[in-house]
């Protein structure tokens, strides 16, 4: 992400036409692993999330700018529990995913139906939960992709807080940066890092012709190590 769209994104002004093709371009062409093997190339190894994190749906796939929620564990319920939690939410900007970090809580369900529906509304893309979720068939039958760790029926009120947002967090091994580009699919979550984007789309743009022209070969019985040789791709 430049300068300008930086610009535009902190005035509150709506997904630019090029954020859009950018988006469809990742979404319909390129997917996590040839991401993740172009952000390898360019020396940043640890931009996958951990193998935990799962779609709700298996069709579930999006491409968005990080809009992060950092939540911890509390013990007891306070005062306007959801305080930051709404202004938050409503914060969205559209073309962002939730990217919600947790410490990996086991304690606290910080996002359900009616947090999908905000999102939604706000023209969040969809959601990456670094914990639990509840609402599970209401949020599918939204047909707005979510990620998570795990599901548990239970709410953040007493048990999580939101004590900032649209700040650097670490959720499931990746530092993320509001802003950075958030890429899901059944594969797993990868973030690319906002000044690397043209470049690890540009790279996997390539990398995915190369396997297509594999993928010909060898289904026309070419041995691997003439299509490797060839094209430089497995």
């Amino acid at each position: 992400m430049n300068r300008e769209q930086r610009n535009r994104r902190a005035a509150g002004k709506d997904v630019q036409n090029a954020d859009l093709q950018l988006f469809e371009h990742v979404e319909k062409n390129l997917y996590t692993a040839v991401l993740s093997d172009s952000l390898d190339e360019l020396g940043f190894r640890d931009q996958a999330m951990r193998e935990t994190i799962r779609p709700l749906a298996p069709d579930a796939v999006f491409a968005g700018w990080a809009r992060t929620i950092q939540c911890q564990d509390v013990y007891e319920i306070g005062e306007n529990p959801y305080q930051m939690e709404i202004e938050a939410l409503d914060s969205f900007l559209p073309g962002e995913v939730a990217v919600v970090s947790t410490g990996d809580s086991k304690r606290n369900a910080p996002w359900g139906e009616l947090l999908s529906v905000a999102a939604m509304s706000r023209g969040a893309r969809g959601a990456v939960i670094g914990g639990l979720v509840r609402d599970v068939k209401k949020i599918q039958a939204l047909g707005f992709p979510v990620f998570a760790t795990g599901i548990k029926p239970v709410d953040s009120r007493g048990r999580g807080l939101v004590i900032d947002y649209n700040v650097p967090v670490e959720c499931q091994g990746v530092r993320v940066t509001p802003g950075d580009l958030v890429v899901a699919d059944y594969d797993g979550v990868v973030v690319v890092p906002a000044a690397a984007v043209d470049e690890v789309v540009r790279l996997a743009t390539d990398k995915v012709t190369r396997e297509s022209h594999s993928r010909e070969e060898l289904m026309n019985g070419m041995l691997l190590r003439l299509v490797y040789e060839k094209y430089g791709v497995l």
